[in-house]
């Protein structure tokens, strides 16, 4: 049987099977070793250190990254004729998961696997990769990666580093500053982007050997603090002319294409976070008595301990399911001719969309859990001396890294109209679809359908339609001024991302079933049934808000009329749904799904 493989964010207007679909229960034994190993390496080196590291010990970060390429976790993006170890998509994510658990060291390691390796691994001439990668593999060379400056956050093409050709041709002069740049205090190796007389926004590497190269000072952060964060100075800095990294005023689709990986990276990061948070939120429920009795034993926190779980299990879903088409698609490149680089970047901008709204719901995810696991730990949740003040301020960078939150959400919705608008993604066609239901008569009738889930799955099928409606009427009716209406983007991409990772849960819990049986995956179908009932309610009220905003008279109450019958769902009774994901979490002691 050929597995059907959707197109990025046609999940909107294509159903796809569960059998097509990849699970996180389906992680082979030998990609869990991979991640064991770095868990094993982490408890070992990194736990008895993170107070160290939190003084800003930039030596012991630097021994320690090296200790990391020891272990073969550094070079698992690489492919081996340059040093690495070259594992597939899904097992890298998989680590970004496991590495998770060394909280702001992490970064240290992602920012030197990610983007300060990658550029150079994807855009690279031979002899840079050849000079590079098989030192970044084993973290001789560290890395890190500088574009953002004081003026150019999420405008990134509004640098002001500037770059000139000397008189002779054999160097680039660089001048400017650059600022938030992970790792600056112990990189060798630095992905640079500067304008070529002020023009021509280019990629660079520039070793922190060349004179005129300087660092600020550590900065102190709220969180991460473990990470090396410091400005970093260019005066008058000779680069070679070999060392500009791809081509010359194309500097926007390393920095852009990057971004795209490091989004969904961070999701599958920000799912490791959950899980050891949730794990301690359980603990301390089991743990503390107050009344004669833990409280575990108490709706309240059954309530928060259930959520947690509900939110980690949806966002884990829906992250691996596009971290399989990502490897799918790259595969498909690779078998068409295209490099190892052109090939993963080809992959992740197809499911750039699916990048940006994980990105969002995984630190989302993350900020509710930590928040929540403080919460359980009352007062003591407070105190540096608990487990939860570290995850709890680490976890809120998140939201911000990656493009931030809201940059992503408007992305989102940007991407998805210039597809359709470009005849890339067929959008339109579906939309009229739905249009001309509209104006027939609605059906209250049961389906009558037998299948497993059917009830959920019809309510995925109407929030893909509810989305149609909504955002093909809003950009009829406001055209280019969409662009500006910022608020009604992030209610549609809410609207967007709600869909995509209730279908997701839907699918991995039928799969699940299908592996294991409804009596073995009983919690998992809970968790299922809570996610999309509250899904259709958030869809619903983002709809209504996006409507309300620029819809008046007969076409307001037509859209309306029309949200309210694709957001009809009577669902599950969350309450005890809940109770039961916490009951079995508690007998477990830990996060167990």
């Amino acid at each position: 049987m050929t597995k059907t493989v959707l197109k990025g964010a046609e999940f909107l207007i294509k159903d796809i099977d569960a059998q097509s679909v990849f699970i996180p229960e389906e992680f082979t034994e030998e990609q869990q070793m991979v991640a064991d190993t770095a868990k094993e390496f982490i408890q070992q080196r990194i736990i008895p250190n993170l107070e160290k590291l939190e003084a800003h010990n930039i030596e012991l970060s630097m021994q320690l990254l090296e200790e990391s390429g020891e272990y073969g976790l550094l070079g698992t993006g690489i492919p081996e004729e340059y040093g690495g170890t070259e594992q597939d998509f899904l097992t890298n994510s998989l680590l970004i998961e496991a590495n998770a658990d060394a909280f702001s060291f992490a970064l240290t390691m992602g920012a030197h696997t990610g983007i300060g390796t990658l550029p150079i691994l994807y855009f690279g001439t031979e002899a840079q990769k050849r000079q590079y990668l098989p030192k970044l593999a084993t973290g001789e060379l560290k890395a890190a990666y500088c574009l953002t400056e004081p003026g150019s956050g999420s405008d990134a093409l509004a640098a002001k580093t500037k770059a000139v050709l000397s008189d002779d041709g054999k160097h680039y002069i660089l001048n400017g500053q650059k600022m938030w740049i992970t790792n600056g205090g112990l990189a060798d190796v630095f992905v640079v982007f500067a304008k070529i007389d002020g023009e021509q926004f280019t990629g660079f590497i520039v070793e922190a050997k060349y004179e005129g190269l300087s660092r600020g000072k550590e900065e102190m952060k709220l969180g991460i603090k473990g990470s090396s964060t410091c400005q970093i100075f260019f005066e008058n800095v000779k680069v070679p002319v070999e060392n500009v990294l791809g081509e010359i005023g194309k500097g926007h689709k390393i920095a852009f294409n990057i971004l795209n990986i490091g989004r969904i990276k961070l999701a599958a990061g920000t799912i490791g976070g959950c899980k050891s948070a949730a794990t301690k939120s359980i603990e301390y429920a089991n743990e503390r008595q107050q009344f004669k009795r833990s409280i575990g034993t108490f709706g309240a926190i059954q309530h928060k301990l259930g959520e947690q779980a509900v939110k980690i299990y949806a966002v884990e879903a829906a992250t691996y399911r596009a971290c399989a088409d990502i490897q799918h698609m790259e595969e498909r490149l690779l078998e068409e001719g295209k490099s190892y680089g052109e090939a993963l970047l080809g992959a992740a901008e197809e499911y750039a969309i699916e990048c940006a709204l994980l990105k969002v719901a995984g630190s989302e995810a993350l900020d509710y859990v930590v928040d929540e696991g403080l919460q359980i730990h009352g007062g003591m949740g407070y105190s540096e001396e608990a487990p939860m003040a570290r995850p709890y301020r680490d976890a809120r960078i998140n939201r911000i890294f990656e493009g931030t939150n809201e940059i992503n959400r408007m992305l989102m919705v940007d991407m998805l109209l210039k597809r359709a608008l470009k005849g890339r993604l067929d959008i339109m066609t579906p939309a009229m679809a739905v249009q001309k239901e509209l104006m027939s008569p609605p059906s209250f009738g049961s389906s009558g359908s037998n299948e497993l889930f059917a009830a959920e799955k019809k309510a995925v099928e109407n929030m893909k339609k509810a989305v149609l409606m909504t955002a093909g009427a809003t950009a009829q009716k406001l055209m280019q001024d969409l662009a500006e209406e910022q608020e009604i983007l992030m209610y549609l991409s809410d609207m967007i991302a709600d869909t995509y990772i209730a279908e997701s849960v839907i699918l991995r819990s039928e799969k699940l079933v299908s592996q294991r049986g409804q009596e073995a995956a009983s919690e998992q179908i809970d968790m299922m049934g809570v996610f999309v009932a509250d899904a259709v309610e958030r869809l619903g009220l983002n709809g209504r808000n996006a409507i309300k905003a620029w819809a008046e008279g007969d076409e307001r109450r037509m859209l309306l009329m029309g949200l309210k019958r694709y957001t009809k769902f009577d669902g599950v009774n969350t309450k005890n749904a809940r109770r039961r994901i916490a009951k079995k979490l508690l007998a477990a002691n830990k996060y167990c799904f």
